[in-house]
Formats: structure tokens, sequence, C-alpha cells
């Protein structure tokens, strides 16, 4: 009798203990796990793993699976559970599966994005070799500094409206609109030219992983022409600095443009006021 009353006291005492545990490997890992991602790479990693040799990115897990980063073979990170034990998608809300903007990986059917590989599965690096046939056709409406345009889309795909404010993905130029900071210095030499060089032109938009920023606008590349990546050429040009506190696919070709144009002291690089 004793032995039997004790057996019950143990399973009541262990068995929460054991279930809290166990559920975590059942359910898989919390989103707000960190994990982490190369600059210029497609998996998210263990700290340690030898992949994060060149760079080390820290994001959420939740952030990783919304981008599309798939689990690391090597070193095995903690996934988001499903019934396949593969990470979930996170549907970005107001998104359609199969959409850009859902964060589903691959050809989606949606807005060209750089992101999908080539046909030989290789990533692409170089921002000049984006495919312009698959891109968005719009027409710049308006510049509201060096890195922000206006745009009108004829025939907008799923997830854009036929008028739409586009922020120039991977870059930043001195600030001229901003409510609560001073014109910065080359800030109304980077506005001009990129009125100069886009108002009324037709352009084609590509987009990474994100269709969106916080404020609603649309983050995207910038085609004038097969090849020709307006966003890289206003920071080659010294116009705007890569901006890589997010990850973005062309970041490491970005961040060579500034080296470039910084040893060439090329527009904000050049001497000061």
């Amino acid at each position: 009798m004793q032995n039997t009353r004790l057996r019950r006291w143990s399973r009541r005492v262990w068995m929460p203990v054991l279930l809290a545990l166990a559920l975590p490997a059942l359910w898989g890992s919390d989103g707000e796990t960190e994990v982490y991602t190369a600059a210029s790479g497609t998996k998210y990693h263990r700290e340690g793993c030898s992949s994060l040799r060149q760079s080390k990115i820290p994001l959420s897990l939740a952030d990783a699976v919304r981008r599309g980063y798939e689990p690391c073979s090597r070193c095995n990170p903690p996934v988001l559970g499903d019934s396949g034990g593969r990470p979930a998608p996170v549907i970005t809300e107001g998104a359609r599966p199969g959409v850009l903007g859902s964060g589903a990986p691959g050809r989606t059917g949606g807005p060209y994005r750089v992101t999908e590989p080539l046909a030989n599965g290789e990533a692409l690096r170089r921002s000049s070799a984006a495919d312009i046939s698959r891109m968005v056709r719009a027409e710049v409406s308006g510049a509201v500094d060096g890195d922000t345009v206006k745009v009108r889309i004829p025939n907008p795909p799923p997830g854009l409206e036929p008028t739409e404010t586009i922020r120039l993905l991977g870059l930043d130029t001195p600030e001229t609109v901003h409510p609560a900071k001073p014109v910065q210095y080359f800030g109304k030499e980077a506005s001009a030219f990129t009125r100069a060089s886009l108002l009324g032109k037709p352009v084609y938009l590509a987009f990474d992983w994100d269709l969106r920023d916080r404020y609603g606008r649309v983050l995207a590349y910038i085609y004038t022409a097969p090849g020709e990546c307006f966003n890289a050429r206003l920071i080659r040009e010294g116009y705007a600095h890569a901006y890589t506190r997010f990850p973005f696919q062309f970041m490491d070709e970005f961040r060579a443009l500034e080296q470039e144009a910084r040893r060439e002291q090329r527009g904000l690089w050049g001497s000061g006021p």
C-alpha cells in the first residue's frame, strides 16, 4: 500500500517536469531563439557553425524562417516545428501563401525576387545578373529624396498597388526631408541625382525577401536597363552608403562598391565642407 502511494506521488511530482523538458523537442523551438546567418548566405546556423567564419548576423528564429532561410545541415540549428520537422513559413499579416511578402522561398508566381536561385541552383550574387524580363514595370512619378521615389505601376501584381512609394534597398543617402534631422552633407546632391536620373522614366522593380518596411513603403531594387541597378549606381558614384543593418542579397557587392567609392573619394566621400 505504501509503495503504491509512493509511485502515485512520484508520478504527480515528476510528470510535469518531464513534460516541460520534452515538449520543446516535440513542438520545435521558440521563435525568439537567436540564430545566425552569413551576409550572403541562404541558411541559418548555430553560433559556432563553421559557415559563419566570414560574417555572423544575429536574428530570431522566427525572423530567419520568415525571410526564407533554411536550417544549416552542418550544425543542425533549432527549427520551428511542423509535422515534417522543417521550419514552417510564417505568413505576414494580410499576405497570401505563394505571394511576395509571405516569406515562402522559391518561385511563387508573385513579383520577381533576386533571392530566387538561378537555373543551376546557385544563388544570385551580382545585381547585374538579375533577370530584367521578370521584373515589374513602373514609371517614376516623384522623387522624395535620394533613396525614396514614387512610382506608377500599370499592371501591379498581387501585393502591389497602382501607385507605390519605393524605398531603395541596401543603401542610405544623406537626409534631406527627415522631420527630426537637419539636411545632411551631400543630401541635396543625392536627391538631385536621383530626380534627374529617374523622374518621368520607365524603370523595372525587383525585390528581396521583404516586400515592405515598417512604414509601408515597398523595398525594391530599381533597374533602368538590363544589368543596370540604380541602387548599385548610387553607392558606386558616392551618393549613398551601403545599409547593412539587415541582410539582403547583394550585401557583399554593395559593401565592395562603397569601399571603392571611399578609395576614389567620390561624392560624399570627397573632401567635406
